[in-house]
């Protein structure tokens, strides 16, 4: 049976996807911040599913935090067959006035966990030449984001990242597929203070976490590089495209400022 790591297993997108997996009798390494909740889901997924799962409570807005984790999986002798990085967070209002240790944790988990996490399980993946890595992106990750300067960088750092190491592990065995979902009704608009009525969540863009992984979850399967989860995003990402930037950004500013 597979073994997937799947990060922020605790709710939103990755609480999904990790409903998915079990569904598909994938056995679980659950890692998220609440000890607790991650236990709930457990417990749920192995009466449900017949599935094995391992709850891993760790910070990954830390430095240092992917080489704990990994370093443990190895002590518990696990060895993930994919990874799904999904933790991650946003933050909204004005660069110069935000929180400078937010910043560096966005920064932290978005990127510097991603990238180290894809690094360590990557190289196991390749000698066994068989491995999927899911990178949840965002459909933020195509265009500038006033207000949300950083996040809309870090999910552009996300995007760029994954098609090259997708492109990379061809013919290798592994695979690396970037998701790119739009806005998405979870636990993210606390953690970036935005309100759930925000004028983004009032569009036909809007899908249910539960929709998302299953697009996210049939893309890494198939292997493909980048999956936009639903057609209106896929259609708006291809228009950031033909569009030039000053104009995407002054768009996305007036969307998040509201």
């Amino acid at each position: 049976m597979s073994l997937a790591l799947i990060t922020g297993a605790s709710s939103g997108i990755g609480l999904e996807l990790a409903k998915v997996l079990a569904r598909e009798k994938h056995d679980l390494i659950l890692v998220a911040r609440t000890k607790e909740k991650l236990e709930d889901l457990a417990r749920e997924l192995e009466k449900s599913c017949a599935v094995q799962c391992q709850v891993i409570a760790s910070d990954l807005s830390r430095h240092g935090s992917a080489r704990e984790l990994y370093d443990e999986t190895k002590k518990l002798n696990l060895s993930p067959t994919v990874l799904i990085n999904n933790a991650g967070f946003g933050d909204v209002g004005d660069f110069v006035e935000a929180s400078e240790s937010k910043i560096e944790k966005m920064l932290t988990l978005n990127m510097e966990t991603l990238t180290l996490l894809t690094r360590l399980y990557a190289a196991d993946m390749l000698k066994n030449r068989s491995g999927r890595i899911l990178n949840v992106a965002s459909t933020a990750a195509f265009q500038p984001g006033p207000y949300m300067a950083v996040y809309y960088a870090t999910k552009a750092y996300v995007l760029s990242f994954t098609e090259a190491l997708a492109e990379e592990l061809k013919g290798k065995g592994v695979t690396a597929t970037a998701l790119c979902p739009g806005p998405v009704l979870t636990g993210f608009q606390s953690a970036a203070n935005l309100a759930s009525n925000a004028r983004m969540f009032k569009t036909p863009a809007i899908l249910p976490a539960a929709k998302v992984a299953e697009i996210g979850y049939d893309a890494m399967k198939r292997g493909c590089p980048v999956a936009v989860a639903g057609t209106v995003n896929r259609l708006m990402a291809f228009s950031t495209r033909l569009a030039p930037r000053r104009i995407t950004a002054k768009l996305a500013g007036r969307l998040n400022r509201s």
